[in-house]
């Protein structure tokens, strides 16, 4: 009988340390959830910055090369690049000012990434003897932060 007695005493004390090692404590878990804020606090603004850059290559890469191939096929059918006044519309329906229209040279006009669309002038004020294309950027009005061809 002493034999059984100590063989319980024994399972007891090992279910009893076993459930006081089961979970994690109180300050265990609010120590990992001010690590995992502290960590959420400087890596998210970051991700915005990411996401900026993305969308401004993504601009970079239409004004310089996406819609110059465009643009010269126009060219090169017509003898010249649209006017400003004619704009970017002259790729996709005929105008009358062109003689030998073969478009439409593009399947639409897309806006930028931020919702506003593209800005074209013929001549350029920055190209001088071609055009500017570009788009105002974040902010959505001329200023500095314009990304275009030039």
């Amino acid at each position: 009988m002493k034999n059984v007695q100590s063989h319980k005493y024994r399972l007891n004390f090992r279910a009893h340390k076993l459930q006081c090692q089961a979970g994690f404590t109180l300050m265990e878990i609010l120590l990992v959830m001010a690590l995992l804020g502290g960590l959420v606090v400087l890596v998210l603004p970051r991700i915005g910055d990411v996401l900026n850059t993305g969308q401004e290559d993504t601009v970079k890469i239409y004004v310089s090369d996406t819609m110059k191939a465009s643009l010269f096929r126009y060219r090169i059918d017509n003898g010249r690049f649209p006017s400003t006044e004619e704009g970017l519309q002259a790729l996709l329906t005929e105008l009358t000012g062109a003689k030998n229209w073969r478009g439409p040279y593009v399947d639409e006009l897309p806006s930028d990434p931020w919702g506003n669309g593209y800005q074209y002038s013929y001549p350029g004020q920055n190209n001088t003897d071609s055009y500017d294309l570009y788009s105002f950027g974040v902010d959505g009005v001329e200023s500095g932060d314009d990304i275009g061809n030039w």
